[in-house]
């Protein structure tokens, strides 16, 4: 590899990075997606209990929390490219393994070791990119794998819709099987990031592989930045983390993970149409083809949130978009206390998904990891951004096993008014603790979280 390559190589690496991204991005929005049609039929085939249907989905939540913990040391000691390749040839293998199995405790095997997968790809997938793509277009493909993964739910239900005349739900899980081999191919031909190969002392690797995606880079100086970046990083324990003068800030990221999936995301993107189901509405084309239009809405919002971001800032987008989680809670509230569902469905039923799943989007999804990331100093950034990715991941495991379990027992309007509690507290806690960061430098926000959660002096300028 040379450390002068020409324009229209690095060019071409670049966009093999960004392509790299936004289809692991993809499949794993598929991943968690397409279960939600793939249910219906896996339950007329096998007649599950309730607690057995969900275990599906709660076992897939239990390997995102062991890929989780393992992606960091496995990422530090085999480098990012090699372990975004071991999650290609994960999501290659166990989403072929689904379309194979028989049984409900087969398949609960599969889907923990898929869910490996996808911990792993969780934590490496945007360190990956983060550390490898051209300055310029470093923050767009960062944020543009949230966009990605919407898209892969979407895509997930269309797959669903689109199979549901034959009811084949082995290849809903299957499928993604052909876009992880293509994508493990294109992984195979890019280097790893110069951030790693300095980690390990590979100082040659590392100047090739910054001359060789930007041409345009000051190799010295990028390389002394990462050699300072790395040592501001060291030494920090994650038991700091709940000390003085960080325990607030440590208090507010797991408080806010937590929020992120216990407000009940999950619950709609995992039981879509069996939400539809309960509302009266039947047939497929409105069990998958309505929550098709949700996540093209979810979709919409996380586009809007990007342009708006910049704006308005993270305030206003978190509290905006958790007031309306919290005003389609009590839509929903309302629809199954009426008493009237019927068949045909309920078309304000429809409104308050949608409003709730493409507010969560605007506000929640595309906001909270900013936090994680500016909250803590170099040397425990990592650490924060990993004890709210566990927060985050329990909460959505808690969803995943009981909603459907809360639906039968206490009915839809009692479900949805715990949703509505959980979304007002999520409301309040973002209101009280949440500071505005737009346009601040690390350094500012970090003094922010050491001065007990308070601006101080010429730095106040109001928290949006």
């Amino acid at each position: 590899m040379s450390a002068t390559p020409t324009t229209p190589r690095t060019s071409a690496v670049g966009r093999k990075i960004a392509l790299a991204a936004a289809a692991i991005g993809v499949i794993y929005g598929y991943d968690i997606g397409n279960i939600a049609g793939a249910l219906l039929f896996i339950d007329e085939e096998m007649n599950l209990s309730t607690l057995a249907l969900s275990s599906i989905t709660t076992v897939l939540v239990a390997g995102n929390i062991v890929g989780a913990l393992i992606a960091g040391k496995i990422a530090t000691a085999i480098g990012r490219q090699k372990t975004m390749v071991l999650v290609a040839i994960g999501y290659a293998v166990f989403a072929a393994a689904s379309g194979m199995v028989s049984d409900v405790v087969s398949l609960d095997i599969v889907r923990f070791f898929l869910g490996v997968t996808i911990g792993l790809s969780l934590v490496v997938a945007p360190v990956f990119v983060a550390e490898s793509a051209p300055a310029a277009i470093r923050g767009a493909l960062v944020v543009g794998y949230q966009v990605a993964t919407v898209t892969g739910i979407l895509i997930g239900y269309l797959v669903d819709w689109s199979l549901a005349d034959s009811g084949n739900w082995r290849l809903m899980l299957a499928l993604s099987a052909i876009p992880s081999v293509l994508v493990l191919l294109l992984l195979l031909r890019l280097p790893d990031t110069a951030r790693w190969y300095l980690m390990k002392g590979r100082r040659e690797e590392a100047r090739a592989t910054l001359a060789l995606t930007d041409p345009t880079v000051d190799v010295d100086r990028e390389l002394a930045e990462i050699d300072a970046d790395i040592a501001a990083e060291r030494g920090g324990a994650i038991r700091e983390m709940f000390r003085k003068p960080y325990s607030t800030a440590t208090a507010f990221v797991l408080g806010l993970g937590f929020l992120v999936q216990i407000t009940g995301i999950n619950a709609v993107t995992y039981y879509s149409p069996s939400i539809f189901e309960d509302m009266g509405f039947t047939g497929y084309g409105a069990l998958l083809g309505l929550p098709s239009v949700v996540q093209l809405a979810a979709l919409v919002a996380t586009i809007g949130a990007l342009f708006a971001v910049d704006r308005l800032g993270r305030r206003p987008i978190l509290l905006g978009g958790i007031s309306a989680m919290v005003a389609s809670s009590v839509l929903m509230m309302i629809v199954f206390a009426s008493g009237s569902l019927a068949e045909g469905g309920s078309m304000w039923g429809f409104v308050g998904i949608l409003v709730f799943t493409a507010a969560f989007n605007f506000g929640f999804g595309s906001m909270v990891w900013v936090y994680a990331s500016e909250s803590f100093p170099a040397r425990l950034r990592a650490q924060g951004a990993s004890l709210m990715l566990t927060a985050d991941l329990v909460a959505n495991m808690i969803v995943a096993q009981f909603f459907l379990p809360l639906m039968d027992g206490i009915g839809g309007s009692a479900t949805f008014g715990i949703f509505t509690a959980l979304s007002a507290v999520a409301l309040v806690f973002v209101f009280r603790l949440a500071p505005e960061t737009k346009g601040r430098p690390l350094e500012s926000i970090r003094h922010y979280w050491e001065n007990g959660a308070k601006w101080t002096g010429e730095e106040f300028h109001g928290r949006g």
